[in-house]
């Protein structure tokens, strides 16, 4: 209820009386704004001047309302509304930590949903920074401490590009506590769990380590409950990191290629440059026009000079590779200098100590179930982006969730 409707309550039981205060129940008023006009009780007598708003300046202990009830009967009835109206929407009834549904407080389908299944939030791990194959995702488990009992979340991932019929393609799915806890799982995806700053808030946490670089993913969440009922959905959608190149090779490729164009190129030479700038990726191809052009621009570009040695049909089916390159991506491998690194970063891994009956995950509580955890070396390989030697950024790309 609004505070002054609560103020007008008490003044009408004349309960804020020096001799029957409430106890921990403190109100004093300071000026601070204007009442609203339709409000009668902050009126000043003989003056046109609204009197100021009353504002709460300080809570002196933190008690249930239900305490500051004299009467026991009354008291109780209280504390079952307000237990009742906080934990099962109040169309039902706490029984130890759970809730006990109305008979009106079921949905179409015959399941109850008095206790109200929360939407976890699905989130990009900060303690593990993404790579170009490497992204770890976490949640807080949702499971209040009374009402609905969560029984398992289902991740879902995708890539998605302009070749993917979004609504055709689904990805995959994966259960948290049958899938990844079990270990049944591929060895691409692991679980994990911490806690927050309070032991009794578990943190769920999911690493993929075999995507794919410099593509855009759509992770979508959602909880189960122990009656079958799921939340609504958490997605995040990110773009992984840009392919790792080795710029060393890429430079001396690029003189390679150099050395093949100068001069009267044989067959042998213009079949020995198609291949070795077929086989390698499309980023190293970006960075390999990039070295090429840097150096030897002056005798005619990288563009130019393949079409003229191999042919418009070859050259052709070369460079259209390059149009796989990201424009993220493109502007980073332009960088005067790119270093490679691989960093270790420790990941907890979990596993559940007991197997779950098929059929019966509905029926099985997930912060019941033992897990055995793990910490482990996660390896990361990563390019650093700079434009002069020593000095070196790390970009990471992602969408708004």
């Amino acid at each position: 209820m609004p505070f002054i409707t609560y103020l007008s309550g008490l003044l009408t039981a004349q309960m804020l009386s020096d001799d029957q205060l409430i106890s921990g129940v403190e109100i004093r008023c300071e000026e601070k704004g204007r009442c609203p006009s339709t409000c009668h009780l902050c009126r000043r007598p003989g003056k046109e001047q609204l009197s100021p708003t009353p504002v709460l300046l300080e809570i002196n202990r933190v008690v249930p309302l239900y305490t500051l009830i004299q009467d026991n009967g009354t008291k109780e009835a209280f504390k079952s509304a307000l237990m009742s109206s906080y934990w099962c929407s109040g169309k039902g009834d706490v029984i130890d930590d759970w809730c006990r549904c109305d008979l009106s407080a079921f949905d179409a389908s015959g399941l109850p949903n008095c206790s109200p299944l929360p939407q976890p939030v699905l989130r990009l791990s900060p303690t593990v920074e993404p790579s170009s194959t490497v992204v770890s995702l976490e949640w807080v488990d949702v499971q209040p401490a009374i009402g609905t009992k969560v029984s398992d979340y289902i991740l879902q991932h995708k890539k998605v590009d302009e070749y993917t019929d979004t609504d055709l393609y689904t990805g995959e799915f994966l259960s948290f506590a049958d899938d990844l806890l079990s270990g049944l799982g591929t060895s691409c995806v692991a679980a994990g769990r911490s806690h927050g700053e309070v032991p009794e808030v578990s943190i769920y946490s999911v690493i993929f380590k075999c995507l794919e670089p410099d593509g855009l993913y759509k992770f979508t969440l959602y909880a189960v409950d122990t009656r079958g009922r799921h939340s609504e959905l958490s997605t995040v959608t990110l773009r992984t990191a840009c392919p790792l190149v080795d710029d060393n090779k890429a430079e001396e490729i690029a003189d390679k290629i150099y050395n093949l164009y100068n001069g009267y190129t044989s067959g042998k030479e213009q079949q020995t440059a198609y291949n070795t700038l077929m086989e390698v990726s499309a980023s190293m191809l970006f960075r390999v026009q990039h070295h090429y052009n840097s150096h030897y621009e002056k005798f005619g570009d990288f563009v130019w000079r393949s079409e003229d040695e191999l042919g418009p049909r070859k050259a052709h089916l070369i460079l259209r590779r390059l149009e796989r390159v990201s424009g993220h991506c493109s502007s980073l491998l332009r960088s005067a200098y790119i270093q490679s690194r691989v960093d270790t970063v420790p990941y907890l891994f979990c596993r559940s100590e007991e197997v779950r009956p098929a059929g019966m995950v509905w029926y099985s509580i997930l912060k019941d179930t033992k897990i055995t955890c793990e910490e482990k070396m996660v390896s990361m390989a990563r390019n650093t982006y700079g434009e002069s030697k020593g000095r070196y950024y790390l970009t990471i790309q992602v969408s708004p969730f």
